[in-house]
């Protein structure tokens, strides 16, 4: 049975609708803000809109301008805003109990069920669920407890082009010195080794490098560091770039770290829930992790809420082993359970390859004739397109006019990648056929247009 309305429902519109950018009234509130809100903030510096509501794959601003959202809140947005397949429970939630702790209610309970239904490989029915904190740093965290906890070592590995958080332990997993400058403490024994460069890169850091690096970080006996307590990854990167790695390389580690034991541990974060046409990315790789780490689209309609999934031979934490304020949002988890009801009933995983394959294609054929397209990648709706100089640097400059005019002609778009060099494209898995074509008729235009192509 199918539930919910058609994902064609969803929006304010299939395409953009856009007069004057950015318009009186979203300048009148940015004013506001830059005189009360941190200097923190960044979004509105790049894309200069106040939002006044949303509806599916499209935004509408304080002015009625209407976009086509290209990045749906960073991969928050899975199956749109504000839909009402997924709002109407979780209203009925709000009215009933909001904040439950860890005190059982049904919410909690089928949340739990249903991720152990989708987890990947070997975890689908072994395995247990913690709700900690609500954000994405909270889980790892979480992870970086329950490594240590199982193993009794303290050293922790990740990656080069990792983002894991910004709370301390998570980030000193992540590896972008910019969020790292003058923050301490940090985790002491926190080491990165390199991340293998997509299939086809030239001269590029290979598999087998890379899980030599982690290889010996493990075994050599002058490696310079405690042997890790567990392996941090993402199945790709996304704030890095959206790398996505050679086939054998997840599996690698995980024999290393079972020849190890240490715990391998996959930040599916931005990855899971549909976002790259598997429930979870873990899954194009037939590799079980030990533990994966949730939050993003884990409460279906912005709700915060993040959590970790493990086996069930790690939940060896007593009472009050891993605690958190807000580890009962049971909005957040109705709203999660509804989710992915609706990327089930919808077939949204099949929906998101055919349109990422479908996107993915039409940059490749631009590509043909743009030389400062150094590589188009991506799976499902995670997709990236690596810009470069006429002497092969990184062109973060050329993302941002890109970017820019993407935005005036009504199609919001992000960046990513160790310069900002790759434009990120993440859409909600409810983008339609013809938003997708509409959306990436702009951006192809707006690289034309930046790069004298045409």
């Amino acid at each position: 049975m199918t539930v919910g309305p058609a994902i064609d429902d969803l929006h304010f519109s299939q395409e953009p609708d856009v007069d004057e950018v950015p318009g009186p009234k979203s300048n009148e509130l940015r004013e506001r803000q830059r005189n009360v809100d941190s200097n923190a903030v960044a979004y509105p510096r790049r894309v200069p809109i106040a939002l006044d509501e949303a509806r599916g794959a499209t935004i509408r601003d304080v002015d009625g301008n209407t976009f086509l959202d290209f990045f749906a809140g960073i991969g928050v947005l899975n199956v749109g805003h504000s839909n009402p397949y997924v709002l109407d429970a979780v209203k009925s939630q709000l009215d009933d109990v909001a904040h439950t702790i860890d005190f059982p209610t049904e919410a909690r309970i089928d949340l739990i069920d249903k991720l152990r239904e989708i987890a990947p490989g070997g975890l689908q029915g072994s395995s247990n669920v913690v709700f900690g904190g609500p954000s994405g740093s909270d889980a790892i965290e979480g992870s970086i407890k329950l490594a240590k906890h199982n193993t009794g070592r303290h050293g922790v590995l990740a990656f080069e082009g990792a983002y894991h958080g910004t709370t301390a332990g998570a980030l000193s997993l992540t590896a972008g010195k910019k969020y790292k400058k003058n923050y301490s403490p940090l985790l002491a024994d926190a080491v990165h080794v390199p991340y293998p460069d997509p299939e086809g890169t030239e001269d590029g850091i290979s598999v087998e490098r890379a899980l030599d690096a982690v290889q010996r970080k493990f075994e050599d006996p002058y490696g310079g560091h405690e042997s890790p307590a567990g392996i941090w990854v993402e199945p790709i990167q996304g704030e890095g770039g959206i790398n996505v790695p050679p086939q054998g390389f997840l599996q690698g580690l995980r024999d290393i770290a079972d020849d190890n034991d240490a715990l391998l541990v996959v930040d599916e974060i931005q990855t899971g829930f549909g976002r790259t046409g598997e429930w979870f990315a873990s899954d194009h790789y037939d590799v079980t992790p030990d533990a994966i780490t949730m939050a993003k689209a884990l409460g279906g309609s912005g709700l915060p809420i993040g959590g970790m999934l493990y086996h069930e031979k790690f939940d060896t934490w007593g009472p009050g082993g891993h605690v958190g304020t807000f580890r009962g949002n049971a909005p957040a988890m109705v709203g999660g359970i509804r989710a992915i009801d609706y990327i089930e009933s919808h077939d949204l995983l099949s929906h998101a390859t055919e349109l990422g394959e479908y996107i993915c294609g039409r940059f490749a054929e631009v590509a043909e004739t743009t030389p400062e397209i150094a590589d188009v990648r991506g799976k499902g709706l995670f997709v990236g397109v690596e810009f470069v100089d006429e002497d092969g640097a990184p062109a973060d400059d050329l993302v941002e006019e890109i970017q820019t005019r993407c935005y005036e002609n009504g199609v919001l778009v992000w960046s990513a990648g160790r310069h900002g060099n790759v434009l990120r494209l993440i859409p909600p898995l409810v983008l339609t056929e013809q938003q997708a074509e509409v959306g990436t008729d702009i951006i192809c235009a707006a690289i034309d247009s930046s790069t004298g192509s045409n």
